[in-house]
């Protein structure tokens, strides 16, 4: 009996991959296209991020991931503490495994609706503002992370401003 079930659900497992390969809907046979932010303007964004803060008088860290969560660049500031460039790379991770800035995790989380499990339990991943996704049209390039500054908002601020300063130019 259990060497039937075990072929039944190996023969249900290789016709759903077979439904799959061949849906209408898919392209199978060609390449999945996506962007990657230049290492450049990954540079020009981590330093507007840690600028934007030095200027309102805090001490910043800033990371920026790419689409798949490897860093790209970052920059620890001046007397930045030394939790702050992994805090900013959680940030910036988070905000790509949930596809939305942080801030708005967070929003919702104060809500008190429902948040996955893995918020608590994988590494990476952490319920502060700061992190803030990185389009290109409706796809996600990247994300960068800003830490250092007192209260999320502020680190977020400074995050917002290391994507405005290379927004222009992602296309």
């Amino acid at each position: 009996m259990r060497v039937a079930r075990a072929l039944l659900a190996a023969l249900s497992a290789s016709s759903s991959i077979a439904a799959f390969a061949n849906g209408p809907a898919l392209v199978a046979d060609r390449l999945i296209v996506t962007h990657r932010i230049p290492a450049a303007l990954a540079l020009e964004a981590v330093g507007e991020a840690v600028k934007a803060c030095a200027a309102m008088g805090y001490t910043e860290s800033a990371l920026l991931l790419d689409a798949g969560g490897n860093s790209q660049a970052s920059l620890r500031g001046d007397y930045a503490g030394l939790a702050t460039l992994e805090n900013a790379d959680h940030k910036a991770y988070t905000a790509i495994a949930y596809k939305i800035d942080t801030s708005a995790l967070v929003a919702k989380a104060k809500t008190g609706a429902e948040m996955s499990p893995a918020l608590n339990r994988l590494p990476r991943l952490i319920l502060s503002p700061g992190g803030v996704v990185i389009k290109l049209n409706d796809e996600i390039v990247g994300a960068i992370g800003a830490s250092g500054a007192p209260f999320g908002a502020k680190d977020e601020a400074c995050a917002r401003a290391g994507v405005a300063k290379i927004a222009d130019r992602l296309k």
